[in-house]
């Protein structure tokens, strides 16, 4: 009867253990990881682009001569001296250093971040190039191609601002903005007449005019947008357009000076 009584209290014991719910213990792979992003594809057989030059009427500007005596090396790199480039006005009447990107119609859709870096170097006891465009997520490489110790300092307000100094011949830095940002203001503590202007967009449709003033967005998906063009001392200005499948449109913008 002893041994009777202790196998039917084995078999109620084993039936309760068997019935209970002990609490499941997540494995490494059972872990949930975040879903890769899923990038917008456009379309190449119906992408369109936006074209323009940004246009400068009015009284152009004098040409103002930096004082570099501060830095007898800097000195040296320019014999014949360095001029302010916050406004520079080409031959043919249009305006250099002008960011141009799509500010509205691109909502809802994600971009691929681009593989090769972006570069401003220090060069000439300058910032090249003056304005710049990256896409947020992109690689900055920060450059010193010159023979004395510059410092670059971007002054961020949405991302987070960061003071580098950068000796001769030092690997460049890397750094990233994660957030929309137009425009970035860039100092160097050590040389003050050095700026530089860095725009952040989160889609890869954004220009910077050069010697001739034109800009060009190319590879746009059909829709309607606003195209925002920024100047470091003439402002924002804005256009609509509306980019049909295949076509090309044009715009022109015009800064007056004073």
């Amino acid at each position: 009867m002893r041994t009777q009584a202790i196998s039917i209290t084995l078999l109620i014991t084993g039936l309760l253990t068997g019935c209970s719910t002990a609490p499941k213990t997540e494995t490494k792979a059972e872990k949930t990881t975040p879903a890769a992003p899923v990038y917008f594809q456009v379309d190449p057989a119906t992408a369109g682009s936006v074209t323009g030059k940004i246009l400068f009427t009015g009284k152009k500007p004098a040409k103002k001569k930096i004082d570099l005596s501060e830095d007898p090396q800097c000195v040296k790199l320019h014999p014949a001296g360095l001029y302010d480039e916050s406004v520079v006005v080409n031959p043919d009447g249009t305006l250099s250093n002008v960011f141009v990107y799509i500010k509205q119609g691109l909502e809802g859709k994600t971009f691929a971040i681009p593989a090769e870096a972006v570069t401003i170097d220090q060069s000439g006891c300058a910032f090249r190039p003056r304005v710049l465009g990256i896409q947020t997520g992109q690689t900055l490489n920060v450059t010193n191609s010159d023979p004395v110790t510059h410092n670059i300092h971007p002054l961020a307000q949405v991302n987070r601002a960061w003071n580098q100094s950068q000796e001769p011949d030092s690997e460049p830095l890397k750094r990233r903005f994660k957030e929309r940002e137009v425009m970035i203001r860039v100092k160097c503590n050590i040389h003050s007449w050095m700026r530089a202007w860095i725009g952040a967009v989160e889609h890869p449709y954004f220009a910077v005019t050069g010697k001739d003033g034109k800009f060009e967005l190319k590879n746009v998906p059909p829709g309607d947008y606003t195209i925002e063009v920024w100047h470091e001392q003439y402002g924002t200005q804005e256009q609509k357009v509306t980019v049909k499948p295949s076509a090309r449109e044009e715009l022109a913008f015009t800064y007056k000076g004073e």
